[in-house]
């Protein structure tokens, strides 16, 4: 991680230090909270908008994950605590750096190197060996009100049903841009709820380069910020996902899209058509949750990919 931020007037560096960490620096921010350094090995996350309650979920997500020898670390939440009705997790300090430390500033070469490639394909085999369990079914999806797994056996039925209520909740705004939305949806339901079962794994959702770290031999050594889409599903859904997100903005961003597409096509066995479908159920699933209009960047993403 990068350290951000002025440390001297951040509220939360004080409050650290009355709890014992003078030392206290932060390291970075993302959709769900603030991370601080607190000593050498331990951090803390400050939260937002996620009810102390259900974080209990989230412990179990990660000792879920944790029975599983993977050739990366996950998160290991070592305590909690309430602060002025803001959670504050203290969690293990995961190693490496993030080969690139945004999905804006800072886009991938137009020829993705050998080594890059190689450990997305051991990032997205090591997840897929993860199988699916009842906490991560019981996961909310950022932006909707209710477990994606609510009611459904099958995550391709879970996410057909997600795509037709978040098309529900800005669907005007992105109708303004998508011309034919309301068929849009109706094939993207349809084409999901037609697909064969799969087994269960965990699904992180949100594999961006920050969210990845890799040692000095660019090798991938932790998996890090689960939560933002993360569920039990189908694994075809994390490598195009995957795909998509590894290089959203820049100037080879649908070059690097099919690069990746075919990569994970061939040596994963994804059938590059449900790729297809299911990147065009992340951008029906996830177009509002940063903005309603085309002056943010993921509405905008996602309108093109719908058009």
């Amino acid at each position: 991680m990068i350290e951000t931020g002025t440390h001297e007037t951040d509220p939360w560096v004080q409050y650290f230090a009355r709890r014992g960490h003078p030392g206290a620096r932060r390291l970075a921010s993302g959709t769900e909270g603030i991370v601080y350094r607190l000593r050498q090995g331990t951090v803390a996350k400050v939260w937002t908008g996620r009810p102390p309650e259900d974080f209990a979920l989230t412990r179990r997500l990660y000792a879920d994950i944790a029975r599983h020898p993977l050739p990366f670390d996950t998160p290991e939440i070592l305590g909690t605590e309430e602060h002025d009705g803001v959670l504050v997790s203290y969690e293990r300090e995961l190693g490496g750096r993030p080969l690139r430390s945004g999905t804006e500033g800072d886009p991938p070469a137009r020829d993705l190197p050998r080594g890059e490639t190689d450990a997305l394909l051991t990032v997205l085999r090591g997840l897929a060996s993860v199988p699916g369990t009842e906490a991560m079914r019981r996961l909310v999806i950022q932006g909707d009100d209710r477990p994606l797994r609510q009611g459904h056996s099958r995550f391709s039925d879970a996410l057909a049903a997600l795509v037709e209520r978040a098309a529900g909740r800005n669907g005007e705004a992105l109708a303004a841009h998508v011309p034919g939305l309301a068929d849009v949806v109706s094939r993207t339901a349809a084409a999901l709820r037609a697909l064969p079962d799969q087994a269960d794994s965990v699904v992180h959702g949100d594999l961006v380069p920050p969210n990845i770290h890799f040692d000095e031999a660019g090798r991938p050594v932790a998996v890090l910020d689960f939560g933002f889409c993360t569920t039990a599903g189908d694994p075809a859904f994390e490598a195009a996902v995957t795909a998509a997100v590894w290089d959203l903005y820049g100037p080879d961003a649908d070059r690097h899209t099919a690069e990746l597409s075919r990569l994970f096509a061939r040596e994963l066995g994804h059938a590059e058509e449900v790729l297809t479908l299911y990147r065009r159920a992340y951008a029906l699933i996830t177009y509002d949750l940063f903005g309603t209009g085309p002056q943010d960047g993921h509405f905008r993403w996602c309108a093109v990919r719908l058009r």
